[in-house]
């Protein structure tokens, strides 16, 4: 049975750049050896992804490259997509766009934004991916 895990965001550290959790999210697969697919809202937010996954562990390099810019991009463990790039599901998908993710994938994870009001479509999708039958669960970041 797929899964979604909603990450919502509570520590000041992600409270004030939540593409931190984003990151720390991305290392995190990258330990455990599991490809992962990073949907970014749009091209700004994909490239600002590609600079703090450079920069956000000085002692850890963390492979990853946007989708659609090299040839060799099979062999990035973490692939950053904007919307218009067609790029191929993988076991993990951090969604940071207001679609459900409908491609197969055994984990979807979703960052749910610190102001109540930007939660409107989590909640939409909560009930999106329960209706498809994921097992769902939630955590305090």
């Amino acid at each position: 049975m797929p899964r979604a895990d909603f990450y919502l965001i509570a520590k000041p550290r992600f409270l004030e750049q939540p593409l931190l959790l984003v990151c720390e999210l991305a290392k995190r697969a990258y330990a455990a050896s599991q490809p992962t697919l990073i949907l970014a809202r749009d091209m700004a937010q994909a490239e600002e992804l590609d600079d703090l996954l450079w920069a956000f562990d000085p002692d850890e390099y963390l492979p990853h490259q946007i989708a659609g810019a090299d040839d060799d991009e099979e062999e990035a463990p973490i692939l950053i997509a904007a919307p218009d790039t067609d790029a191929p599901s993988r076991p993990l998908v951090i969604n940071l766009r207001d679609d459900v993710w409908l491609k197969p994938c055994e984990r979807i994870l979703e960052v749910v934004p610190a102001d109540p009001a930007a939660r409107e479509p989590l909640r939409e999708r909560w009930k999106q991916y329960k209706a498809l039958d994921f097992e769902l669960n939630k955590h305090d970041m």
